[in-house]
């Protein structure tokens, strides 16, 4: 007899998925969740960017309870104009972030929460741009700062610029250490530079003077040294000279001293990728310049949240597989474990974070 074919395939043919340690998924039931932390479980089990999250809050787990794991984290887009900037802060208060690399608008944007003062919400039908411009409103998407805001940022900055005087070279790194020494000196609320200098957290802007923050240092040296701007000066006689590889050395020495190491990205761009160059960076100059001090370090944990596709060939959407050709990554083969959500920070991050409270509650009470 003749065995029956099933789209040119003999039924013999065909695999039980049971026999394969295939992982079958679960209709999500609302009903059967009671938090957050047994909603990420339960999507972790469904598909596209709900799976993602739910493997996403599991790594996380891992990478922040393992003692020997240091956490980079990196942070793009306007994230603290969306008020994201008391997550960051929650993060590095409870030890789960050992470094921190961003955009200097994310930090610029968080140092004036930090200062109490407010973003307002932008409402298309009620305001246009020129309006804003003449009232000194600067719109992000639709969130409006002040300018005002900007001036009293000015005049914290002059403080500290006036409190690390006598400093021959300076990086992003130490300048930002010195204006969460200043907050955490003089003013009460939470803001992410003041969280970082509480905790021994360092905090590098790879692009320093694309930021607020720079231009408020830049103006400070054009009010001592008006000569500047009319381009005949010596840069010996700045108050301080700045050195972004310091910044490098700085961070390549703290990561390479882990045993292992895991990143939390938000976004893409200049943080992700000076963030990821360290495997390269400490392999490069192993082999021109022999032996060094800096072990051979690439990640292990990863997790992304960014709307970016990879199809774009732009650092933003450049996927943990891909880095793993460039020898930033442990490949999976050899436990690297790695998540990658493609959404908005601002829906999913919340969730995420609170599920990882939740759980981690749940594990301290027994």
């Amino acid at each position: 007899m003749t065995e029956k074919k099933i789209q040119g395939r003999h039924l013999s043919q065909l695999v039980d998925p049971d026999q394969l340690d295939l992982q079958p998924l679960k209709s999500l039931d609302p009903d059967e969740v009671v938090d957050t932390d047994e909603l990420l479980q339960a999507m972790s089990k469904t598909a596209f960017s709900g799976r993602s999250l739910g493997e996403a809050l599991d790594i996380l787990e891992i990478m922040v309870e393992d003692p020997e794991c240091h956490v980079v984290a990196t942070f793009s887009g306007a994230m603290t104009v969306a008020k994201m900037g008391t997550i960051i802060c929650k993060m590095i208060d409870k030890g789960w972030i050992d470094t921190v690399i961003s955009t200097g608008a994310l930090m610029a944007h968080g140092f004036i929460e930090s200062l109490d003062l407010r973003h307002y919400k932008y409402e298309s039908e009620k305001h246009n741009d020129e309006t804003l411009f003449a009232g000194g409103l600067n719109r992000v998407y639709d969130t409006l700062e002040p300018e005002l805001n900007f001036i009293q940022a000015e005049k914290v900055m002059d403080d500290v610029l006036e409190d690390i005087q006598g400093e021959e070279f300076m990086s992003s790194y130490s300048l930002c250490q010195a204006i969460g020494r200043h907050l955490n000196l003089h003013y009460q609320g939470k803001g992410i530079l003041k969280s970082a200098y509480e905790k021994g957290v360092p905090v590098y802007i790879p692009a320093f003077t694309d930021s607020e923050l720079a231009l408020d240092v830049a103006t400070n040296i054009l009010r001592r040294f008006p000569q500047v701007s009319q381009g005949s000066f010596d840069a010996k006689t700045l108050p301080f000279q700045f050195n972004p590889f310091l910044d490098l050395y700085h961070y390549t020495h703290r990561a390479t001293q882990a045993k292992k190491l895991g990143i939390f990205t938000i976004g893409g761009g200049v943080p992700r990728n000076w963030a990821q160059q360290l495997g390269p960076f400490v392999e490069m100059a192993k082999e021109k310049l022999g032996e060094q001090s800096w072990n051979i370090k690439r990640f292990q944990y990863g997790i992304r949240i960014c709307p970016e596709p990879d199809h774009w060939g732009g650092l933003s959407g450049c996927t943990y597989q891909e880095g793993i050709s460039w020898g930033k990554f442990v490949p999976v083969s050899q436990g690297g474990r790695y998540s990658e959500v493609y959404s908005d920070a601002t829906l999913v991050w919340p969730i995420l974070i609170k599920g990882l409270q939740e759980r981690l509650n749940k594990k301290r009470a027994g």
